[in-house]
């Protein structure tokens, strides 16, 4: 990703990003006059008015020209406009004037990186290195870029041993691999690591993956069974063994694999949620192995970033499997009961279940806790005409209405509840005025 990319918000709210090295009250702007232009541009900038943005930073240089921070706004500027080549020169021109400003060679490297000019970006990125080392593993990728796969190669080798190993880099590793140049010379390099360092995992990992990108998967599954024979600890060995397991159907290793993975500490939680999605897919077919799925959840515990339960009950929502989506929308309630888009999943299924006590039951409690939102009352009322009780129906539909705002089908859908109450009621005057209410808002 590209690193001034990831600075956009912090460059918009920004006034000063020279604020990080400098107290506020340290820098001087020369007049009153360069204020009001100055302070006219980031007005202009933050409604994307750049162009005016410009002239006004233009007015600043003249009053002031060696002030970095005119010049680096200069080059925001120009970057949010798409001129790249402008953009690079004025952020050159801040570096010049202050070197130490890691975001002024951020946005040099920005500049250079939409350009696709990769080699001058290179040059940029050595400087950011020495702010701070993360800026290696972008290196990495522009190395890719510029096919210098020896300095590739090196920089991945440093940055495992230093700081581990990450998916995106063996990714990377695999991609040199398969080329020409490097396929013969680096399968020979492997074995023969293998060969002298049976315990040295990386040149397995490395064998799998070019025998995976090769398409010769039995050896990739030989090279993983020895790893697995040579280090039985091997997290990485299991990666590539579930794999060939589901390929293939079998059930029994796939399962030990599967539980092995996501009980691992040194697996990345992003290359679990891909290994539970394989086996969520595989499982679709096979009923019989659904406990595996929900063993499987408490796993993900502790992940704030993807809420599997709620996950695999839209899966099996978006199959029309409302039972199982019904059982893993509860379950996920167990963990967060405040999860309102979560709630309103489960009354879906319980409805497709027509299990009206437990939508009842259900609905109810959610209006007492949540009583501006209006789903609750519908799925409340729909409940109750269910169970014959349709004046309490009416009263419920009535009082969540008001809260229906802009979602015609919504709207529609109470009127029909509160024409099937009516007519429960023996009302059929008002039966007949919402079902034409509901009729105009579908079809008008």
């Amino acid at each position: 990703m590209k690193i001034f990319k990831l600075l956009g918000l912090f460059f918009l709210l920004s006034v000063f990003p020279v604020f990080a090295q400098e107290e506020p009250d340290d820098i001087a702007l020369n007049t009153d006059e360069f204020q009001i232009f100055f302070y006219e541009s980031l007005k202009q900038k933050g409604i994307e008015n750049y162009d005016k943005a410009i002239q006004s930073l233009y007015k600043c240089q003249q009053l002031d020209p060696k002030n970095p921070v005119v010049f680096f706004e200069l080059g925001k500027n120009y970057l949010f406009q798409k001129d790249y080549v402008n953009a690079y020169d004025y952020f050159k021109k801040a570096t010049e004037l202050d070197a130490t400003n890691r975001w002024y060679w951020a946005g040099m490297y920005d500049s250079a990186y939409n350009q696709r000019n990769f080699n001058e970006a290179i040059i940029v990125l050595k400087k950011l290195i020495t702010f701070r080392n993360d800026y290696k593993e972008e290196l990495v990728k522009l190395y890719i870029y510029t096919q210098q796969y020896d300095l590739a190669f090196q920089l991945i080798d440093e940055l495992t041993e230093t700081i581990g190993k990450s998916e995106q880099r063996e990714q990377f590793r695999a991609q040199i691999l398969a080329t020409n140049r490097y396929q013969g010379q680096e399968e020979k390099k492997y074995l023969d690591g293998i060969i002298s360092s049976p315990k040295q995992e990386s040149n397995y990992i490395a064998l799998i993956y070019l025998y995976h990108d090769k398409n010769e998967d039995q050896k990739a599954y030989d090279i993983a069974k020895q790893l697995e024979r040579s280090i039985p600890d091997s997290d990485w060995a299991q990666l590539s063994l579930f794999k060939f397991y589901l390929d293939n159907g079998d059930e029994e290793n796939m399962t030990a694999s599967f539980e092995k993975i996501l009980k691992s500490h040194r697996i990345d939680m992003k290359i679990k949620h891909r290994v539970f999605n394989e086996a969520l897919i595989f499982v679709k077919s096979k009923p019989h192995l659904s406990s595996l799925i929900e063993n499987a959840i408490p796993n993900f515990k502790d992940d704030t970033e993807v809420k599997v339960a709620k996950e695999v009950g839209k899966f099996y929502l978006n199959q029309n499997n409302w039972k199982q989506a019904e059982k893993y929308f509860e379950i996920y309630n167990k963990t967060d009961a405040n999860d309102v888009g979560n709630l309103l999943l489960w009354c879906q299924a319980l409805t497709e279940l027509k299990e009206f006590p437990k939508l009842l039951k259900n609905a109810t409690s959610f209006v007492e806790v949540f009583p501006l939102q209006p789903e609750f009352y519908y799925y409340q009322g729909l409940a109750l005409n269910q169970d014959k009780k349709f004046k309490k129906a009416v009263e419920a539909l009535e009082s969540g209405i008001d809260f229906v705002i802009d979602n015609t089908l919504l709207e529609a859908q109470f009127y029909i509840q509160m024409g099937e109450a009516y007519n429960g009621l023996g009302d059929s005057k008002k039966k007949e005025i919402y079902f034409q209410k509901a009729e105009k808002l579908m079809n008008p």
